[in-house]
């Protein structure tokens, strides 16, 4: 399996010397393969998990914390307008 790892690092844009990218060829190839080799696996009944472990997650209560604070928010604005900040128009 060759790579060409010069490709990859100007797409992932990612500077690399020819030394660096020698010595990262080996390494993509060899987890490549490893990819192929997991593709072979027959998974054919197997349920998804999200965790390996049966944990459930802890809930907390739906409480609203933050309260509005919109005029104090927006008391040091420049120009309000129906409660919303008004910007200089910058596309035509």
């Amino acid at each position: 399996m060759d790579i060409d790892v010069q490709k990859v690092a100007m797409l992932a844009r990612i500077r690399l010397t020819d030394a660096e990218a020698n010595e990262l060829g080996p390494q993509l190839s060899n987890i490549l393969g490893y990819v192929d080799q997991l593709q072979e696996v027959d998974t054919e009944g197997v349920v998804e998990t999200a965790h390996p472990h049966d944990a459930a997650m802890p809930l907390r209560a739906d409480v609203v914390t933050n309260t509005n604070r919109r005029e104090a928010l927006q008391k040091p604005a420049p120009k309000i307008e129906s409660g919303l900040y008004v910007v200089p128009k910058v596309i035509e």
